[in-house]
């Protein structure tokens, strides 16, 4: 996919650090990743000699966390991993990654290859935040073009890891909406992830197979990331895919597992949003019977269904049953900072969450300073704020209280006005 090719934030000079021992790397991790969220500005507090010298010590760490992505232990490379993310998520590191982009890489290919489990799960979701704090560019599309192929080995390999296979069906839809340059990669990519999930769709004959919950949160995240996909799709290709595919998603509605029921229920209002931006007179044979089916789940009362996944579910079937009637969608505000960015559509949304599951509580701050993240939200150049104007608008605890209390009562009486009063009617 053609992107602007943008840089995304600072870095500065770094130190020399040797491996941590077995023993230190999680003490590391715990002790010193647990403040990389915090934005405060030291210069407040010691001036900007304190400033310098707490980026030397950061910098220090992130070294020491990529030296011992190599560790023989597997428990420092797991450690260093999770170092990575969590400095990645909660922090813009343009310049000292884009410097070390390589050895990151090769980390990170080495651990998909040769490590297990738990750490493939990291790599893969170190290897989305790199492209992520890359950017969209030649930078990050190196990246990708190394791990690309790794990624589709262990998510096309039947005998590999289950978690491995889930992390890397998320990983490597993310990373090529960042990273991806070329549509037709875009559509094999695609293809890939549709040889997963069809998977769960209903037989000839209309029965359902038997998948078991780990395989089916592997079909899971395949379509989610294929739904993100959808939304770079050309209208050529939005075509084909909804006249293989928009008749038989509805199948995955019926699944045993609430999260590929949610997973189905959004991709389907996903696709009516974008064919209907297409054609506004869209039309779907079985739209009756879909919305029969997404009515049913939105008042679901089946005893043998948790209560936690039946509320869930009706919650967002009601908003999914609108977007096919009526092509509604419940828009949300987000606030970072001083700005608002509002949520409005099904294309959004899926955005959104699929970046918000790698960066995570560092959403916001990369939403306020991450420029490829505002490029894609279409929030403009980040904005310059100084430490007065930041001052002058927190509030004090206890003025915060008397707000977050008058907020609750408000939702207390607008929930007991609406709440579905079914809940509970024959769930003892």
């Amino acid at each position: 996919m053609p992107r602007t090719k943008k840089k995304n934030g600072r870095g500065g000079q770094h130190g020399n650090v040797q491996p941590f021992s077995d023993e230190d790397a999680s003490i590391e991790t715990l002790s010193h990743c647990s403040s990389f969220s915090d934005n405060t500005s030291v210069a407040d507090e010691g001036g900007e000699a304190n400033e310098d010298a707490a980026q030397e010590d950061f910098q220090f760490k992130l070294k020491g966390f990529i030296d011992s992505t190599v560790d023989k232990s597997a428990k420092t490379r797991q450690g260093a991993l999770d170092g990575l993310k969590t400095a990645m998520a909660t922090r813009i590191l343009y310049e000292f990654i884009s410097e070390r982009r390589m050895t990151i890489t090769d980390s990170i290919e080495r651990c998909l290859k040769k490590g297990k489990g738990e750490e493939q799960r990291a790599a893969a979701s170190l290897a989305c935040l790199l492209c992520i704090q890359l950017g969209s560019g030649i930078e990050s599309e190196e990246v990708f073009k190394t791990l690309k192929p790794i990624f589709k080995n262990i998510l096309a390999d039947g005998s590999a890891n289950i978690q491995a296979r889930q992390a890397v069906a998320t990983s490597l839809g993310l990373c090529t909406l960042v990273a991806e340059d070329d549509i037709l990669d875009v559509q094999a990519t695609m293809e890939c992830f549709e040889n997963l999930f069809t998977r769960s769709y209903a037989r000839r004959d209309g029965t359902c197979p038997t998948i078991n919950p780990q395989t089916s949160q592997l079909h899971t995240n395949a379509l989610l990331s294929w739904a993100l996909l959808l939304t770079i799709c050309s209208s050529t290709q939005l075509k084909d895919i909804l006249c293989r595919h928009l008749s038989k998603l509805p199948s995955l509605l019926d699944s045993d597992d609430v999260n590929m029921r949610i997973a189905a229920g959004e991709t389907i209002a996903l696709l009516f949003e974008l064919a209907r931006d297409m054609d506004s007179d869209f039309e779907f044979d079985d739209w009756e019977a879909l919305c029969d089916k997404l009515s049913a789940l939105a008042t679901d009362c089946n005893k043998h269904r948790a209560k936690t996944d039946k509320r869930k579910q009706r919650s967002v079937f009601r908003d999914i049953l609108k977007a096919v009637e009526e092509g509604d969608f419940q828009s949300e505000s987000i606030r970072f900072g001083t700005e608002r960015m509002t949520i409005d559509s099904w294309v959004r949304k899926r955005t959104y969450d699929a970046f918000r599951e790698f960066v995570g509580s560092g959403m916001n701050y990369h939403l306020q300073a991450n420029e490829f993240i505002r490029d894609v939200f279409e929030l403009g150049p980040p904005m310059l704020v100084d430490s007065a104007t930041m001052k002058a608008m927190k509030i004090s605890r206890f003025e915060r209280h008397l707000h977050n209390s008058a907020a609750f009562k408000a939702r207390t009486k607008a929930r007991s006005k609406f709440r579905d009063k079914r809940v509970d009617v024959g769930e003892f």
